[in-house]
């Protein structure tokens, strides 16, 4: 059974952490949401609570087959956590699927994966991605090897067929 992370912090964006969480469960994948601490509950914009069920020390990069970056402002807050970082740029040196969407890319910019690969993400933080060497267009999905990105939560359903095609 393949395993997936999805990260967890402070000020997630809801849609794009459940809806990655909760499909990619639905799809018969082992799916472990990933927070700085283990057990701590992070809340949502909105309040919504999740507790982490792993931090950064309790799995490996070699034991997920994918990690997804959810979007809203916990990307800012997730990329502080030199553990998180690594964490993130293990599983891509490695080769696994790593899928970011919204203000994820921070924490991929953070972890200096992004140079020379082609992107999308929030149109906010276009320069930011464009600043660490990103050919970033505005598309729905776009993948370069196994990277998987996305803008929005519209972008949800075609983001989730990308993971799920590059993780069968």
């Amino acid at each position: 059974m393949k395993k997936v992370g999805v990260l967890i912090e402070d000020l997630y964006n809801e849609l794009e952490f459940w809806y990655p969480y909760l499909r990619l469960k639905e799809e018969g994948f082992e799916v472990i949401a990933i927070g700085p601490e283990k057990g701590k509950e992070y809340k949502s914009k909105v309040g919504l609570p999740r507790v982490s069920e792993a931090s950064p020390k309790d799995v490996n990069a070699e034991e997920l087959d994918a990690i997804v970056v959810p979007g809203g402002y916990a990307p800012d807050r997730l990329r502080r956590d030199k553990e998180i970082v690594k964490l993130v740029r293990d599983v891509n040196d490695k080769g696994g699927v790593v899928a970011t969407i919204c203000h994820g890319g921070w924490v991929l910019i953070s972890a200096g994966i992004l140079k020379g690969k082609k992107a999308t993400s929030f149109f906010a933080i276009r320069d930011d991605m464009v600043n660490a060497g990103v050919n970033w267009v505005d598309e729905e999905v776009v993948i370069d090897g196994n990277l998987v990105t996305s803008r929005k939560p519209d972008d949800l359903p075609a983001f989730l067929k990308a993971i799920i095609s590059k993780l069968k």
